[in-house]
């Protein structure tokens, strides 16, 4: 394979636009770009949470996860593309499902925090549920995949799942919101 980035700074972009993947040029705050620069935070803070201690099983599914936000900025990149499938969105409610099984029922809502790498799953998260609204955002006024909006979706309920398995396997309690503590 050749060389993917030679030249870091190409200057083409000092006018306030950017270059896609197609040749297109737009706006550096168009709805698209803001869209593919909140899956790369997400894919980010997913990297951050694999720099901590995480069972096998969880840092596979993570580095997978990666993979497909990579993908997913790919679309982005490429207006009618589509990199992600319906398999992939099962992947991740398989995932739910099996790492949720393992938990208690929830009673009551939770706070973000335990441990450092739940607290960081919880914070991807909430990152995942911003880049889950910009993606709805862009598909208001220009044609994207409904699967990547659906793995996004699924994404934010097993970083949930996993902030709380993190806390389980740590030998941590879930952090409960407590509704009427004294003020």
């Amino acid at each position: 394979m050749g060389h993917r980035l030679s030249k870091i700074y190409t200057r083409t972009g000092d006018a306030g636009t950017t270059g896609l993947a197609d040749g297109s040029r737009v706006a550096k705050d168009s709805a698209r770009i803001a869209a593919l620069g909140e899956l790369d935070e997400l894919n980010s803070v997913v990297g951050l949470l694999l720099t901590e201690e995480l069972p096998e099983g969880i840092r596979r599914l993570l580095t997978g996860v990666q993979h497909d936000l990579f993908d997913l900025g790919g679309e982005m990149a490429i207006p009618g593309s589509a990199l992600l499938n319906e398999k992939s969105v099962g992947e991740l409610e398989a995932a739910i499902d099996r790492w949720n099984a393992e938990l208690a029922p929830l009673k009551e809502f939770i706070l973000p925090g335990g441990t450092r790498a739940a607290a960081l799953a919880h914070l991807a998260r909430g990152v995942c549920r911003r880049a889950e609204r910009q993606l709805v955002g862009v598909a208001a006024t220009e044609t994207i995949s409904e699967t990547g909006r659906k793995y996004v979706n699924r994404l934010s309920d097993l970083l949930f799942v996993l902030g709380r398995t993190l806390n389980r396997i740590a030998g941590r309690g879930d952090v409960l919101w407590q509704k009427d503590r004294a003020r």
